[in-house]
């Protein structure tokens, strides 16, 4: 019985101890979704401009990369390997805003449930201020990392759906440069399955 109470204050305390770190991943959560925000604004401008610096950065290495001479026997294989590398890198930058989506709520839970404990443990001393203040933390938690978790939402289904129309016209691009550089109509593995079949 003495063992189970133990076991009980201990996880208690632990739990008690992490309320600390939760209200600072959220506050950090926070400020991480306020700069991604920004960024997101002001990639939402230049598109709405009709312009998109994944593409131009994505253009300007193509650009450089089918200038050069030293190595137009393996051109497709440079291309395809930065082709692949550049989306890559997108889906990496949406992997990060997916990250704010998981962790806001599993934040905003851990808030509300340690405080609410504290707060049973203070009504059941007969503290009504103590307990009124974890009810309070309790809500403002939950909310909190709810609301991070819906902006991250909604910005990774835009972002989403920019990076699949850059995906596309990346690989047109790509297509192109190799059509452009070689003179030819079809792509070489292409013409081997043509051959194949």
């Amino acid at each position: 019985m003495h063992l189970v109470a133990g076991l009980e204050t201990f996880l208690y305390v632990l739990s008690s101890v992490l309320l600390v770190p939760v209200i600072i991943g959220l506050v950090l959560l926070v400020f991480w979704i306020v700069i991604f925000f920004g960024g997101f604004l002001r990639e939402y401008l230049e598109r709405r401009r009709g312009r998109s610096s994944t593409l131009e950065r994505y253009i300007s290495t193509l650009n450089s990369e089918t200038s050069a001479t030293d190595h137009t026997h393996d051109l497709d294989i440079i291309l395809e390997r930065h082709l692949q590398k550049t989306e890559l890198d997108l889906v990496k930058s949406v992997d990060k805003i997916r990250f704010a989506i998981r962790v806001g709520p599993a934040l905003g839970l851990m808030g509300t449930l340690i405080p609410m404990g504290i707060s049973l443990s203070a009504l059941a001393q007969g503290d009504m201020p103590k307990m009124a203040g974890s009810m309070v933390t309790a809500f403002t938690t939950v909310v909190v990392g709810l609301a991070c978790s819906v902006c991250a939402y909604v910005m990774s289904l835009i972002k989403e759906k920019w990076i699949r129309a850059d995906m596309r016209e990346m690989e047109f691009l790509t297509e192109r440069a190799f059509r452009k550089t070689h003179g030819c109509c079809s792509h070489p593995a292409r013409e081997v399955e043509d051959a194949v079949s």
